[in-house]
């Protein structure tokens, strides 16, 4: 059956073609990056992490072994391991072929949940849902992702797969692996945490004008998603430092307010603070405040509309959506390469969604093409005008529009 749809897609133009292209990303990317960029890559500070972790774990955090810092939870750090025994090149080109297969399983399951909740006015035929699976293939993040050698396509294809499930079965086992394998998701980027609440089984019934809570199978949900955390949170008891580092490195630390092209609320805030003088000592004590009222607003704004919402149907892709949306407006960095998190789940609402949905056409499609082909050129113009000008905000404003537009989503009838 696999090897007949194969032969079917082949068939199709734009899929023939956007396997190409996507080789050619996967393969120029590695090549380019080994001969000419090997100091600017990511996957140094994986590989690093793994040999510290197999020589010395307490110092996993430690800034002196790294030139950017190690962000992720203690456990990740285990992950890498196998790599860092390997020679560095070799160790990079696994990596990026694991983001390559990543890549094939996630494609997959999109078009599985395609097949579960595509709406009935949509096209039976799956020409739509494979134009869509190529532009995500095809998108400038993918790029980025391969040439930093970032772990982004992790992420995505635990969010993916866990989305997957989460729809296709109501049985509490499957239910509680959905929510492990998000809470698993964590380890590599923590800010996925802020897509817990939305895994919570409960809203406000408009008929009954009462709440109601699917208790059993929310406490099943949060508490699969919680048990990575608190593995990790074994290694914090046992190495209090650990627990310090981590905070430091990723909330109060002094690198959470260098100036750059994150496009985040929070780091345009930071970046225009700077701008006008204050010093960066009391931009270290305030940032975390900055993050948590943006996360405070944005997260209770999205949360009340997720409880109130009129529209029930698979709400939780909607929930997915609105927790990676607060996750890159509220956190310190935000780049372009986690758009690869975002654009499966926007696809997937577009067939969730009426066909002819002027929801689609006013706040989905614009952000979906512009995170796919435009967010990176925004980059470039940030480097030539950055000494007078520290703002990439037009990517900014395309999350504020996909917020607003799954917000509408869940608020019509």
């Amino acid at each position: 059956m696999i090897k007949n749809k194969i032969k079917d897609l082949w068939k199709i133009p734009i899929f023939k073609y956007t396997l190409v292209i996507h080789l050619l990303f996967f393969v120029l990317s590695t090549i380019l990056t080994l001969i000419f960029f090997r100091e600017l890559n990511d996957f140094r500070v994986y590989y690093r992490a793994g040999e510290i972790a197999l020589t010395d774990f307490k110092e996993i955090y430690n800034p002196a072994y790294y030139d950017w810092p190690f962000r992720y939870l203690p456990l990740a750090a285990f992950y890498f391991i196998p790599f860092s025994l390997m020679s560095f090149d070799f160790g990079f080109i696994i990596f990026n072929t694991i983001n390559l297969l990543l890549n094939v399983i996630i494609i997959i399951y999109i078009y599985k949940i395609w097949i579960l909740i595509r709406r009935e006015d949509h096209e039976k035929e799956d020409d739509r849902i494979v134009l869509y699976i190529c532009l995500f293939l095809m998108s400038l993040p993918q790029v980025f992702n391969y040439f930093l050698g970032q772990i982004n396509l992790y992420i995505t294809f635990l969010i993916v797969y866990s989305l997957y499930l989460f729809i296709k079965s109501d049985q509490m086992k499957i239910q509680f692996i959905a929510s492990l394998l998000l809470g698993v998701s964590v380890l590599f980027k923590p800010i996925t945490i802020f897509m817990f609440p939305f895994i919570i089984l409960t809203h406000y019934n408009y008929e009954t004008k009462k709440f109601k809570l699917e208790f059993s199978k929310s406490v099943v949900r949060l508490i699969g998603a919680l048990i990575p955390l608190a593995i990790n949170a074994i290694f914090f008891f046992i190495f209090p430092a650990l627990l310090h580092d981590f905070i430091a490195i990723n909330i109060t630390g002094e690198t959470n307010t260098l100036v750059n092209y994150s496009f985040s609320i929070t780091k345009l805030i930071t970046n225009f603070s700077y701008l006008i003088g204050i010093p960066t000592s009391v931009l270290v004590q305030s940032q975390i405040y900055v993050m948590i009222s943006i996360l405070l607003i944005l997260g209770g704004i999205g949360f009340f509309i997720f409880i109130f919402r009129r529209s029930s149907r698979f709400s939780i892709i909607n929930g997915y959506c609105l927790g990676i949306l607060i996750m890159l407006l509220a956190y310190f960095d935000s780049w372009d390469h986690h758009l690869l998190i975002l654009i499966p789940i926007l696809i997937i609402i577009i067939f969730n969604i009426p066909r002819k949905s002027k929801i689609t056409r006013k706040y989905i499609k614009p952000s979906l093409f512009f995170f796919n082909f435009f967010g990176l050129l925004f980059i470039g113009l940030y480097l030539i005008v950055q000494n007078f000008f520290p703002f990439n905000f037009i990517p900014t404003i395309f999350l504020i529009i996909s917020f607003l537009g799954v917000s509408i989503i869940l608020l019509k009838k």
